[in-house]
C-alpha cells in the first residue's frame, strides 16, 4: 500500500476496464444496481466501440450519496481487465486511487504506479479452478471480481443475490451458479485481504426515494406509446436502435386488442433511412401519429423529405440520438452535433422545432409532446436526445401516466363541417397563427380534399409560382414558427443567491454535469446565473437572459459552438456576449470541466474591465 489512500464514503468513481463480448456488461451493471438497492444513488456509463467483439470497453459508476448525475472527472478504483488497455487505465486513476486487477500471473513493478494502491485478486485462478467450460470461464470470472469487490466496498451481498433472484426467477440452475460464483469471489477477499485496505465504502441510505432507473432510448419509447403513436419505420443505426426495439416491445404488451390479440400498431424496419422517414410522412398525411428514430448520418439521408413535409405541412417526429460526426463519425460516443442540421434542415429558408430533453423523464414527456406538437403546427417536430441519454441508465422522476390524456389533433376540419359549409382552405390562415386546417383523407366524399405537393401553392393548394403567393406562404410559415415559440417547452432558469453580470445558457444532457458545476462555482465565489434552453424556436426570454448579463457563457458539446450560433442567428446580439464553453472529445462533459472553464474565462474577464474586453 502507498502512504496516501483516498478515502470517501458514497462517493466516488469506479471505472471498469473490460473487453466486449466477455459478458462483462452485465455483471458491471449488476455491480451498480446493488449500489443503487442500498440507498445510494449512482450514475452508470457505458463506453463501447462501434465495431468488433474483442476490442475495448469501459463502465464508469459513479456513486454520489448527493445524487449528482454528471460525470465527475476522474477515477477513484480501476477495475483493470484488459491487457490492451492496462497503461492507459492505470494512468488515469487519482493519486492516491485504487487498482484492482487479476494477480494470477506476476506483473513487473515497472508496470504499476507507486502512488496509487495495489489490490489484486487471482481471478483467473479461482476460476480455472472451479469450471472447465471456456465460456463458464469467461462469464463467471466477472460476477467473481463483482463479489471481491463487495467485500472490499462493503456493499450488502443480500442485494446482490435478490438481484440475481429477480434475472433468474424460475431458473433456479442459473441462480444457484451465479451466487456460487459471487461467493468465490468474497471468500477469496475475505481470507486474503482486509477489507480496510479499501478506504472506499458504500454504507447505506436512503436518497433514491421514488425516482426509477431506466435508458432514455427506452423512455422516448414509452413516451411513444403515450402520446399516441401507432406507426414506426426506423433503420437500424447506433445509438438510436434501442428505441425503435423498446417501441416495438412496449406495443406487444399494451397495443394489442384484448378480445382478439390483434396488434393496433404497424413496425416497419425499412431498407434505409430515406425510405424510413417516406414512411412516417405518408402514415402521418392519412391521419396517423408516426416517428421514426436515428441519429446525424441518418439525418442527412432523410434531410430532402423532411423538407418535403415541412412545406407541405405534415407531422412527423423524429428522435434523433445524437453521436460525434461529421460522416460516419464515432457511432459509439456522444455529442451534441447535430442542431445546426436539424433545426435548418432542408434547402430555402427552412426551420423546424427541436425538443432538448435532459434526462429519462423528459425524453418520455418530451417524446409524448412532440406527437402533439407535430399535429397543432402540422410540422417535423425534432426530439434531440444524445448516447448519453439514450443508451445509458439514468435515475429519474417517476413517468406520469394519466390514463384521462387526449390527443391533441391540431386543426382538422371534420365531414360535418365541410357539409355545413365551412370554408376549406388547406393552406389558409384563418386566425392568425400560421395554421391552417387540414383533413384526412376520405373525410368527406365531395369536399375537402386537395394536392399536397413539395412546390409553391396557394392558400387553397393550387399549384403557383407567382411571387406574391410564394411569399404570403413563406410569412405565414414563419408565423406558424412564431405560434411554436410560444407553445414549445420553455426555458427554465437558475438564479445565483448573489447578483452577478454574469450568466449560462445550457442544454440536453449537459445538465447534470451543470447543476453540479454551478455549486462548485458558488463554492469558489464565482456566480453566475443560468439559463437551460428546452426547445427551439427560442422564446423570447432567451434573448430576455442575454441582454440582462455582461457576458453568458453558452456550455455545448460540439466543436463549433452549433447552439451558439444558432441563437445569434436568430435574435440581434452582440456575438462577444456570448462565451463558448465547448466539450467534444465523445465522452459526456464533466462538472470538473465545465466549473474550471468558466472559472478560468470569468477570472480573466475580471482582470480586464468589461468595457475593455468587449472593445
Amino acid at each position: 500500500m502507498s502512504k496516501s489512500s483516498i478515502a470517501a464514503i458514497n462517493d466516488f468513481v469506479v471505472k471498469f476496464a473490460n473487453v466486449n463480448g466477455s459478458g462483462s456488461a452485465s455483471a458491471n451493471e449488476l455491480f451498480a444496481r446493488s449500489i443503487l438497492r442500498m440507498g445510494v444513488p449512482v450514475s452508470p456509463r457505458n463506453i463501447f466501440p462501434s465495431n468488433i467483439q474483442g476490442l475495448p470497453t469501459w463502465y464508469e459508476v459513479r456513486v454520489t450519496e448527493r445524487g449528482w448525475l454528471g460525470r465527475r472527472g476522474g477515477v477513484d478504483l480501476m477495475v483493470a481487465m484488459n491487457p490492451q488497455t492496462w497503461a492507459q487505465d492505470v494512468k488515469e486513476i487519482a493519486p492516491g486511487g485504487y487498482l484492482f486487477y487479476d494477480s494470477t500471473k506476476p506483473m513487473p513493478a515497472s508496470m504499476f504506479r507507486e502512488d496509487i494502491n495495489i489490490i489484486g485478486v487471482p481471478l483467473t485462478a479461482i476460476t480455472n479452478a472451479t469450471y472447465t467450460d471456456a465460456r463458464q470461464r469467461q462469464l463467471f470470472k466477472n460476477i467473481i471480481y463483482v463479489g471481491a469487490l463487495s467485500v472490499l466496498l462493503n456493499i450488502d451481498d443480500n442485494e446482490i443475490k435478490r438481484l440475481f433472484g429477480e434475472q433468474f426467477k424460475g431458473k433456479e440452475k442459473l441462480l444457484d451458479s451465479n451466487v456460487k460464483a459471487l461467493n468465490l469471489g468474497r471468500d477469496w477477499v475475505t481470507q486474503h485481504i482486509d477489507p480496510d485496505s479499501v478506504k472506499l465504502k458504500v454504507r447505506k441510505a436512503d436518497n433514491v426515494g421514488d425516482k426509477i432507473f431506466v435508458e432514455g432510448n427506452n423512455a422516448a419509447a414509452l413516451g411513444a406509446v403515450y402520446g399516441g403513436a401507432t406507426v414506426c419505420a426506423w433503420y437500424p443505426i447506433t445509438p438510436s436502435s434501442s428505441l425503435a426495439e423498446a417501441f416495438q416491445a412496449h406495443c406487444k404488451r399494451l397495443r394489442h386488442d384484448k378480445e382478439t390479440g390483434k396488434a393496433k400498431y404497424a413496425i416497419v424496419q425499412a431498407e434505409d433511412e430515406l425510405a424510413s422517414i417516406g414512411m412516417v410522412i405518408g402514415a402521418a398525411w392519412n391521419g396517423a401519429r408516426a416517428f421514426t428514430s436515428t441519429s446525424g448520418p441518418g439525418i442527412s439521408l432523410m434531410t430532402e423529405f423532411i423538407g418535403l413535409a415541412s412545406f407541405a405541412e405534415v407531422p412527423a417526429v423524429i428522435v434523433n440520438v445524437q453521436r460525434g460526426g461529421p460522416s460516419t463519425g464515432m457511432p459509439t460516443r456522444t455529442q451534441q452535433s447535430d442542431l445546426l442540421s436539424c433545426a435548418y434542415a432542408s434547402n430555402g429558408d427552412t426551420k423546424h422545432v427541436l425538443l432538448f430533453p435532459e434526462d429519462p423523464k423528459e425524453c418520455f414527456d418530451f417524446t409524448a409532446d412532440a406527437l402533439d406538437l407535430a399535429d397543432r403546427l402540422q410540422t417535423p417536430v425534432f426530439v434531440m436526445t444524445d448516447l448519453d441519454i439514450g443508451m445509458n441508465h439514468r435515475l429519474c422522476a417517476p413517468f406520469q401516466w394519466d390514463e384521462t390524456r387526449s390527443l391533441d389533433r391540431g386543426k382538422v376540419m371534420t365531414a360535418e363541417e365541410l357539409e355545413a359549409g365551412k370554408n376549406f382552405g388547406r393552406y389558409l390562415d384563418v386566425d392568425g397563427d400560421g395554421i391552417p386546417y387540414r383533413t384526412y383523407p376520405g373525410t368527406h366524399p365531395t369536399k375537402g380534399s386537395y394536392f399536397t405537393r413539395g412546390t409553391t401553392k396557394d392558400e387553397y393548394a393550387r399549384y403557383s409560382e407567382e411571387g406574391p403567393v410564394y411569399v404570403r406562404n413563406m410569412e405565414r410559415l414563419q408565423k406558424k414558427f412564431d405560434t411554436a415559440r410560444k407553445i414549445a417547452p420553455q426555458p427554465l432558469r437558475y438564479s445565483s443567491p448573489k447578483s452577478t453580470r454574469y450568466g449560462v445558457i445550457y442544454f440536453g444532457s449537459t445538465s447534470p454535469a451543470m447543476a453540479e458545476a454551478l455549486d462548485h462555482l458558488e463554492e469558489g465565489g464565482d456566480h453566475v446565473n443560468a439559463l437551460r434552453v428546452r426547445a427551439f424556436p427560442f422564446a423570447q426570454s432567451v434573448e430576455d437572459f442575454i441582454h440582462e448579463h455582461d457576458k453568458v457563457f453558452v456550455v455545448e458539446q460540439n466543436r463549433d459552438g452549433q447552439l451558439r450560433s444558432m441563437i445569434m442567428n436568430e435574435f440581434t446580439l452582440d456575438a462577444r456576449k456570448l462565451v463558448p464553453v465547448l466539450h467534444y472529445d465523445g465522452t459526456p462533459i464533466t462538472a470538473r470541466f465545465i466549473a474550471a472553464d468558466i472559472a478560468k474565462k470569468l477570472g480573466q474577464l475580471k482582470v480586464v474591465p468589461f468595457e475593455k474586453a468587449a472593445s
